[in-house]
């Protein structure tokens, strides 16, 4: 057919005859692509939201695979030497390849978001939630990365002058490669570790943690680092691997129910403790932070000068434990400040009067001054 085309137009030159088959192909392929999205959107209408969702994160993959399409057909019907259309259908292997790791990456991650959708982080009590979606998202970004590391390596093998760099790509994703380039290769170890936590969950998505003496809410794990929301809204970057070769605290790790806050009181010595445990107790029990389970004031230790009271009460969660150890501190201290201010911390300097002996009393003046 190319041959005939070209013996009514033999001025026209080769490369622009390829090329112009090549634009009228492509573009009834695009047109028929768009008038197919057209009528699918208008059926789409009553679809679930679910297939809506996969249907527009597939659209890109589904001209990618016009596209490839259009230049398969195209190739028969343009007059190209030998060593030329070798190497060009090798590109169209490759671009093959692409497509179907693109594909698989596509479907992995419309189920994964669709497994994540079910679930809130918005709720009171989410620590299902929390954990579902920290393995979800560690999932997701291994497998793409799996993903694309694969699809490299078996597009680069399609080509025989960086076939053994392909070869090299794929042998480095498998678990030999994985555990040899730990030691040297972050981004493998990191990948590990992802895969751990993902498993093992030290850690999960909004959790509360205190790390190297700062306190926060975990905001974001990526494949490689996690994200800390520090109380003041600073942000901490740790990588994933320090989450499994050094201690920290999780104080949510056993979910909202039953968590303790506390908050340390300093008082006089003289204080009355009882008054200021039904204190405590009016306070917790007026505010909604309170589970309703346990208030209680206790000393905590004895100090030269105080004493230390520490109050606990149980809360749902950890952002309520500190939001009621704020209003503890707060309105307590304004009540020993308003109903006892005698119990507020003071220092003291009295003068004690001790009865002299009939010995210390035949001592002169002069000699009680000396110290003799």
């Amino acid at each position: 057919m190319s041959v005939s085309l070209l013996h009514w137009f033999p001025w026209i030159p080769r490369w622009i005859f390829a090329s112009v088959i090549f634009a009228l192909i492509l573009i009834g392929a695009l047109l028929v692509q768009d008038v197919a999205t057209r009528i699918v959107r208008r059926v789409a209408v009553r679809w679930p939201p679910t297939i809506k969702r996969m249907f527009l994160q597939t659209k890109t993959v589904v001209r990618f695979a016009f596209v490839l399409l259009a230049a398969t057909i195209a190739m028969p019907l343009v007059p190209l030497p030998p060593a030329v259309n070798d190497s060009v259908r090798k590109v169209f292997a490759a671009c093959f390849v692409v497509l179907v790791g693109w594909c698989a990456m596509t479907v992995i991650n419309i189920m994964i978001d669709r497994y994540m959708a079910r679930y809130r982080l918005d709720v009171e009590d989410n620590l299902l939630a929390r954990r579902a979606v920290t393995q979800g998202r560690l999932f997701k970004r291994s497998l793409n990365f799996v993903v694309v590391l694969l699809t490299a390596g078996f597009a680069l093998m399609t080509f025989d002058s960086v076939r053994q760099y392909g070869v090299s790509l794929f042998a480095s994703a498998s678990i030999a490669g994985i555990i040899i380039g730990l030691a040297a290769q972050p981004l493998l170890g990191n990948l590990l570790a992802g895969m751990q936590i993902a498993l093992t969950q030290p850690i999960r998505i909004d959790d509360a943690v205190c790390i190297e003496g700062e306190q926060g809410r975990v905001e974001e794990i990526t494949s490689t680092y996690v994200v800390i929301r520090l109380w003041d809204w600073r942000r901490m970057i740790l990588p994933l691997t320090y989450f499994m070769q050094k201690p920290f605290q999780n104080w949510s790790r056993s979910g909202g129910v039953g968590f303790l806050g506390s908050a340390n009181i300093y008082v006089d010595y003289s204080a009355p403790i009882e008054r200021l445990r039904a204190k405590l107790a009016d306070i917790v029990r007026s505010s909604n932070l309170w589970d309703g389970k346990v208030v209680k004031l206790e000393v905590n230790d004895a100090k030269e000068a105080t004493l230390e009271l520490r109050a606990s009460f149980s809360v749902r969660n950890s952002t309520a434990a500190i939001d009621l150890a704020a209003l503890v501190r707060e309105q307590l201290i304004a009540f020993i400040r308003q109903e006892l201010p005698g119990s507020l911390p003071r220092r003291r300097n009295e003068n004690l009067t001790i009865a002299a002996t009939p010995a210390e009393t035949r001592l002169r003046p002069r000699e009680i001054a000396s110290g003799r």
